[in-house]
């Protein structure tokens, strides 16, 4: 298996640290079936693929053997706001799952080691202009299962499922689905909406991830135990 190098990956503070702890306990309290989980929001920029990204790399450190697949074909961040690289290879020179879902490639040539621990990824390849279509072979159904036999964890990113349809494609595969709101962006009934989008693909929901919450609306709980972490360890 190759492997590439995430020139840039964020450095967590305390409070988002403990934020991807947590959404990795509550994961695991979900039920041992739980391999395959597609994550998808409302609209574009909302941090979606961060927040799969720092889900991976908690679940890495907790010793999972996880697997990031990127099918957001039509508009990837992963590759250019991480810097990943791999030898002379960089950016959108990177084979990905484009590749490999129009048989361009072989699975083994698009999964990546990373320079995390027990952290692979998939990256979407160039850009295609019939996603959906792809996304619903036997290549894409192929690996998932090449997943499930061969990860503890398998992370979908997938695009925006008030955008596109591409999350109805990929949430029938999947053992559960994230929907991820970015705080005080879209409406209640809106959030309904794709909500029943999710329901009407037959996927479990697990719930819900509120993103982007202004500091300090957590309350005193937040508060003291943040204190109480930089008197014991220093900030």
């Amino acid at each position: 298996m190759q492997k590439i190098q995430f020139g840039k990956l964020e450095k967590f503070s305390y409070a988002k640290k403990e934020a991807f702890n947590s959404l990795r306990t509550n994961l695991s309290f979900c039920g041992p079936d739980l391999k395959v989980i597609v994550m998808t929001s409302c609209t574009p920029d909302e941090g979606k693929s961060s927040t799969v990204i720092g889900l991976a790399r908690s679940l890495a450190e907790d010793h999972k053997k996880v697997l990031v697949i990127d099918c957001d074909l039509r508009k990837s961040v992963l590759v250019g706001r991480h810097h990943a690289k791999h030898e002379d290879r960089m950016g959108k020179n990177l084979p990905g799952m484009s590749h490999y879902l129009t048989g361009q490639a072989d699975m083994h040539e698009i999964i990546f080691e990373t320079n995390v621990e027990n952290f692979h990824i998939a990256f979407a390849g160039r850009t295609t202009p019939s996603p959906t279509e792809l996304l619903d072979n036997h290549y894409f159904k192929e690996m998932i299962k090449y997943g499930r036999e061969n990860y503890d964890v398998v992370l979908v990113d997938s695009p925006p499922l008030g955008s596109v349809i591409d999350t109805a494609v990929i949430a029938p595969l999947c053992d559960g689905a994230i929907l991820l709101a970015e705080s005080n962006k879209n409406s209640y009934k809106f959030l309904q909406n794709i909500k029943k989008q999710l329901e009407m693909t037959g996927v479990r929901i697990l719930g819900v991830i509120l993103n982007k919450v202004q500091p300090g609306t957590g309350g005193y709980y937040n508060r003291y135990y943040q204190g109480y972490y930089k008197e014991y360890y220093g900030k």
